[in-house]
């Protein structure tokens, strides 16, 4: 059976490769940080990781996770309600739940965890979610897996949402969930408007805020403070494993008697392991410095700010935004690869995002600034930025791009 399989896959994976949608992995020899050091020795700058706070090798970091290890253990072999249950997540939990504005807080190995069993414990097929066109995978897999009825509405269309909450008037009850920022544009949800929404529809609001959790907003926490809705936001769904010191896990914050039906009925909470002990610390410890300096915080704001005006000067087509992702525009699946591995080889690690990670002709590089980078990183990116976009013709195209689309004669072509 496999030998007729393997020729398949064979075919589908050369596919792949032809059309420059094969996504290889470039091996780090070395932590997560500003600079990182590859496989075969090179030493480059990392724009392309989550790492905003630039905390995934900090030392305070680094401490509460070695720590931890002596205090609380590697792992705890079970799940939370037989025997896995520690201090150290319960104090977790009421950290994240005051830091967020929240009432109650339960802990996940992963955000794609916590998305994958928000849905199904709370709505069945009684009842609708109504869903951004652009949401992460992770929300779309969860939805899935739930017997409710889905609605989807256009990216941040405010009117085709509402639309989506008259066609299910009949419901039960309607949940709107949405990215708070959006991985692959850094652009915020207009959260205000969501909630002015809900409450005139009677509808709860879903945030997957992993993106955001440490940087946005005026103290770090995430869109619902950033748009002033802190409170009004049912349930926030986020990762420790981006800004919050980037290893792994993730949670659910909301009301107290969902978050109390997810302990009965999650089932990626029931059936697997508890959150490792380090990271839980580690994780801890990340709150405490976002809640002691806002320093990290509005570096990585600058950074942004900084390196979006640099490219834009330099002419390159970017899609507006304010957050740390910034999303050069390449529309060519070929060229994004191309373009990513002719910046490594000038010693700045991004990657080409193509067709399914982005839609199809919105090819871009998605970069990704961070609170470890320096003036000197961000000049030394975008001056490659420019050299390599010479040489591929980038800039020319987008000049061109520009000017027709001033003309009417073609598209902004940005992303959705």
């Amino acid at each position: 059976m496999f030998e007729s399989m393997r020729v398949q896959l064979a075919d589908e994976l050369n596919e792949l490769k032809q059309k420059g949608l094969y996504k290889s992995e470039r091996v780090l020899a070395g932590p997560q940080q500003a600079c990182i050091e590859l496989a075969d020795g090179r030493q480059v700058l990392n724009f392309c990781a989550n790492n905003y706070l630039g905390l995934s090798d900090h030392p305070d970091i680094l401490d509460a996770a070695r720590e931890s290890l002596d205090r609380w253990g590697y792992g705890l072999s079970s799940v939370r309600f037989i025997c896995g249950t520690q201090e150290v997540h319960k104090m977790l939990e009421a950290k994240l739940s005051n830091f967020l504005g929240t009432e109650d807080t339960i802990l996940y190995a992963s955000c794609f965890d916590a998305n994958g069993g928000v849905f199904a414990p709370l709505f069945d097929e009684r009842d609708a979610i109504i869903s951004d066109a652009l949401n992460h995978a992770s929300i779309i897999d969860g939805v899935r897996l739930c017997k409710a009825s889905r609605l989807v509405y256009k990216h941040a269309d405010m009117d085709d949402l509402e639309r989506c909450l008259r066609e299910s008037k009949d419901a039960r009850w309607r949940v709107i969930a949405t990215d708070g920022v959006f991985s692959m544009d850094g652009c915020i949800a207009p959260l205000s408007a969501i909630c002015d929404l809900a409450r005139r529809y009677d509808a709860l609001v879903m945030v997957d805020d992993s993106h955001a959790t440490g940087y946005v907003g005026r103290n770090g926490r995430g869109t619902a403070e950033y748009r002033d809705v802190l409170g009004r936001v049912d349930l926030i769904t986020t990762t420790f494993g981006k800004a919050l010191g980037g290893a792994s896990g993730g949670c659910v914050s909301g009301r107290r008697e969902i978050i109390d039906m997810l302990r009965q009925r999650s089932r990626p909470y029931l059936f697997s392991n508890t959150l490792a002990p380090p990271i839980a610390a580690a994780t801890l410890r990340a709150l405490d410095m976002l809640e002691e300096s806002h320093h990290l915080r509005d570096k990585v704001v600058d950074n942004a700010i900084y390196f979006r005006h640099k490219m834009n000067r330099a002419g390159f087509d970017l899609l507006s935004g304010t957050t740390a992702i910034v999303a050069v525009m390449l529309y060519d699946e070929p060229l994004a690869v191309q373009m990513a591995d002719r910046l490594l080889d000038e010693g700045i690690y991004v990657i080409g995002f193509t067709y399914p990670v982005v839609p199809r002709g919105q090819a871009r590089i998605r970069v990704q600034l961070s609170a470890a980078h320096n003036r000197e990183h961000i000049g030394r990116a975008v001056g490659s930025f420019i050299q390599v976009g010479i040489d591929l013709g980038v800039l020319k195209r987008h000049k061109h791009r520009k000017r027709t689309a001033a003309t009417g004669e073609e598209g902004s072509g940005r992303a959705r």
